[in-house]
C-alpha cells in the first residue's frame, strides 16, 4: 500500500511531500497506531528517494466541515477560502498549508501558521483557486454565486428521535449514505449526482433534541431517503452525557520521528 501510494507522489516530481494520513471509521486505517505506522513507512520510502517528506495524522471518525457531495463539498471548500468556513475544516486545512510551507523552507511553523491565514484574510487564496479553476477550463461564477450550480431535486430532514447527544456519527455509513443519494458510485458505470449528498447540521459532541433535524439529505428521486436514512442512522448513537471529542489531528510523522499531540 505504502509503496503504491509514494510511487505516485514521487512520479510527480515533487521535492517535498506533505500526506494527509486519515484515521478513524471513515480511514483505510482505522486506528492511530495503524495510521501512523504507514505514515512512518511512506516518510521512510520518501526520504530514501532524496525527498522532505512529512505526514499528518488526521481525524475521519466524523466528516469535516458540514458537507458531503459534490457541489456541497465545493461551496464549503470556498467558504473555508473567503474566511467563514467551518472551524473544523477551517483548522485542519490551516495546519496542512502550514506544514506544507515549512517543507518548502518558508519559515517556523508559527510564520507558516500566519502566511496561510493571511491569504485567506486578503481574499489571495481563493482569487488563486478561482485561477486554476479557469485554466483547466472550469465555471468560475458557481464559485461566486452557489445558486448556479445545478440544485437537488428533492430534500430530506433526517430528525432526531430522542433527547441527547451525539457520542457515535459513522463517518462510513455516512458515506455510504452519500452514495445510495447518488453522490458516489455503487457500479462502476453508475453516474454522479452532482447536487445530491448530505448537510450535517448536528455532528459528533452535538446535544440534539427529538424532532430536531441532524441532517439534510439531498437527491434527484425521494426514494433513495428512506435506504440512505436507514444507512446514516446505523452509524448514529446519541446519549444522556456528552462525549469526550477526539483531536483533529494526532501526530505529525516526519524522518526525525513522531509528535504526538
Amino acid at each position: 500500500i505504502a509503496s503504491s501510494i509514494m510511487s505516485k507522489k514521487l512520479a510527480s516530481g515533487s521535492d517535498a511531500i506533505l500526506l494527509d494520513v486519515t484515521t478513524g471509521t471513515g480511514a483505510f486505517m482505522k486506528t492511530v497506531d495503524q495510521s501512523i505506522e504507514l505514515a512512518k513507512l511512506m516518510v521512510s520510502i520518501g526520504t530514501h528517494h532524496g525527498r522532505r517528506v512529512a505526514a499528518m495524522i488526521t481525524d475521519m471518525d466524523t466528516p469535516l466541515g458540514h458537507n458531503i457531495g459534490n457541489s456541497l463539498e465545493v461551496m464549503e471548500s470556498m467558504d473555508v477560502l473567503k474566511g467563514h468556513g467551518p472551524a473544523d475544516l477551517t483548522e485542519v486545512c490551516l495546519q496542512l498549508a502550514a506544514n506544507m510551507l515549512v517543507l518548502a523552507d518558508k519559515g517556523s511553523p508559527a510564520e507558516c501558521r500566519a502566511m496561510a491565514e493571511a491569504v485567506i484574510a486578503d481574499g489571495s487564496a481563493f482569487a488563486k483557486c478561482k485561477e486554476m479553476f479557469a485554466a483547466q477550463g472550469g465555471d468560475t461564477r458557481v464559485l461566486d454565486d452557489y445558486s448556479l450550480f445545478e440544485q437537488p431535486a428533492a430534500s430530506f430532514e433526517l430528525l432526531a428521535e430522542q433527547d441527547g447527544y451525539i457520542v457515535a456519527n459513522d463517518a462510513e455509513k455516512i458515506g455510504s449514505a452519500s452514495v445510495l443519494l447518488g453522490a458516489g458510485r455503487i457500479k462502476k458505470e453508475d453516474s454522479i449526482d452532482f447536487a445530491a449528498g448530505i448537510t450535517m447540521h448536528k455532528k459528533l459532541g452535538d446535544h440534539v433534541s427529538a424532532g430536531e433535524s441532524i441532517c439534510t439529505l439531498y437527491a434527484d428521486d425521494e426514494a433513495l431517503f428512506a435506504p440512505a436514512e436507514e444507512m446514516y442512522r446505523g452509524g448514529l448513537v446519541i446519549r444522556e452525557e456528552k462525549p469526550v471529542l477526539p483531536p483533529l489531528i494526532y501526530a505529525r510523522v516526519t524522518s526525525d520521528g513522531v509528535e504526538k499531540f
